[in-house]
């Protein structure tokens, strides 16, 4: 009886442990397809995730301005009121300043200029052809082809304006939700705040939320460098422009500031309106534009920028590049808007949270070498010499507080 009894106890522990590591196998099982699924959702409304963010960024502008109107004695409604009035009178003013008269010099351009450089082009091509020999004229392309060509594009493209239109509709909408999410996490920054840390384990909330304060300094910087670079590469431009006696002078000036913002791609399209409108005037001015284009972006690229960097905070230029590529096959356009911010704030969470708190401490077993100080009785000492005795002890012990010790 006994041995069977033992048996019995040993089977059903056996049975218990199978039972415990089945168990233990599919909650783990169970937590990783929670996981997967969690990515797959947050792939799908990716989108939607960008728009909030843009939204953070921006109340994160105005925070800031917020709070120097507040420095300055400033109550806080009255402060979130004339920033968001700040902020509305600059789309607004962006809008009428930029988009009416460039959309009239655009229009003018595209029949009046460019049908005419098209044809002195071709007066040149048949000059050419005139002087060259036989054997070289089929190597020299010919503009009507060209133009044959670019006919079916041109068409599809002024045939779409119905999809611009809904396109520029949906803009609109998605503009006016990153504005109400804007006002909303300026009203009340703290409740969603904590709402986001409530996402986190409870052990990691305190870790998180300074992490979430280290983000706001480094967005904060960089947005303060990024503004004083749009504003010295929109005064050089429309001084320049206005040296060169170039049409909207003021507005290609603010334009080549606002796409500065971008970093690479932004300059490269700034010079391509104000070269067309000095084309209207005539053919050398378009080349002293974007000569002066060119210079300025040498200055900016090297003496600027890197000066303002170092002040506020430093991206790589091959981290820069690949961040515009990966944020722009993901997210579109906007992310390609938006790829230096979110690298920022990339930078920091890895920084802090993979590096810090994960590679760093892989492997230590937590265990510090102990510096014991024995200071002598002050009985021993000159009179002259005579200090508080206390011998202390530093590390860090497990949970990562300071440790004294005084005898």
């Amino acid at each position: 009886m006994p041995i069977s009894a033992n048996l019995a106890e040993l089977n059903g522990n056996c049975c218990q442990i199978a039972w415990e590591s089945s168990s233990v196998n599919l909650g783990q099982w169970i937590g990783l397809l929670a996981v997967v699924i969690s990515f797959y959702v947050l792939w799908q409304i990716r989108q939607v995730l960008l728009l909030v963010f843009v939204a953070v960024v921006l109340a994160t502008a105005l925070n800031r301005l917020a709070r120097w109107l507040q420095s300055k004695r400033v109550p806080r409604l009255l402060a979130v009121l004339l920033s968001v009035g700040i902020l509305a009178s600059a789309i607004t003013g962006f809008f009428l300043l930029i988009v009416p008269p460039f959309a009239a010099e655009f229009q003018e351009l595209t029949t009046t200029k460019f049908p005419q450089v098209l044809a002195l082009v071709s007066d040149w091509q048949n000059q050419l052809r005139s002087r060259l020999p036989a054997q070289l004229l089929p190597y020299i392309p010919d503009v009507d082809s060209l133009v044959q060509q670019l006919q079916p594009f041109l068409n599809r493209l002024l045939g779409g304006s119905v999809a611009v239109f809904s396109g520029s509709l949906g803009v609109v909408l998605n503009l006016l939700l990153v504005l109400v999410l804007t006002i909303m996490l300026l009203v009340n920054p703290q409740a969603y705040r904590k709402a986001f840390l409530r996402l986190f384990p409870s052990f990691y909330r305190r870790r998180a939320d300074g992490i979430l304060s280290e983000c706001e300094v480094s967005l904060g910087a960089w947005l303060g460098g990024a503004f004083i670079s749009m504003s010295v590469i929109a005064i050089l431009s429309w001084l320049g422009l206005t040296i060169l006696g170039i049409r909207l002078a003021i507005a290609s000036g603010v334009l080549a500031g606002l796409l500065n913002f971008i970093p690479n791609i932004g300059p490269t399209l700034s010079v391509v309106l104000p070269m067309g409108i000095a084309l209207l005037d005539a053919p050398w001015k378009s080349v002293f534009v974007l000569a002066l284009y060119i210079i300025i972006q040498q200055f900016e690229s090297n003496l600027l920028t890197p000066y303002i960097m170092s002040q506020q905070v430093s991206l790589l230029p091959a981290v820069t590049l690949l961040s515009q590529l990966v944020f722009t096959t993901a997210f579109g356009s906007l992310g390609l808007l938006m790829s230096i911010p979110l690298t920022v704030v990339a930078q920091v969470w890895i920084k802090e949270a993979l590096i810090k708190d994960i590679l760093d401490k892989w492997g230590s077993d937590n265990k510090n070498d102990v510096e014991i100080v024995v200071v002598a009785d002050s009985a021993e000492l000159p009179e002259s010499s005579k200090l508080p005795a206390v011998a202390t002890k530093t590390g860090d012990n497990p949970n990562g507080d300071d440790v004294t010790d005084k005898t």
